[in-house]
C-alpha cells in the first residue's frame, strides 16, 4: 500500500519525519536512514533494509562461495606468486 503525506521543509532544509514513517522504517531517536534519489523521486530506507538489499544483490551476482578468510588467503597467495616473478 502506498501512503503519501505532506512534510514541511524548514528554511535550513530540515524536516521532521512523521512518527508513522519512523515506525515503518524502524528508526529510533538519533537513528539514520538512507536517502536516495531516483530520477525525480526521493526514497528513504532504513540502514537495515539497505544492507539487506546489498546482501541480496551480492548473492544474486556472486560466482563462488568463498568466505572472507578464503578470499584473503587467495589474495596473499597471489601476492606471493607475484613477488617470485
Amino acid at each position: 500500500m502506498t501512503q503519501a503525506m505532506d512534510v514541511r521543509v524548514a528554511n535550513n532544509g530540515r524536516m521532521v519525519l512523521p512518527k508513522s514513517v519512523r515506525e515503518a522504517l524502524g528508526v529510533t531517536q538519533g537513528g539514520a536512514v538512507v536517502l536516495s534519489i531516483e530520477g525525480d523521486v526521493v526514497k528513504l530506507t532504513s540502514i537495515r533494509q539497505s544492507v539487506a538489499q546489498a546482501q541480496a544483490l551480492y548473492r544474486q551476482h556472486a560466482t563462488n562461495d568463498l568466505s572472507v578468510d578464503d578470499f584473503i588467503a587467495e589474495r596473499r597467495a597471489e601476492a606471493a606468486r607475484e613477488e617470485k616473478d
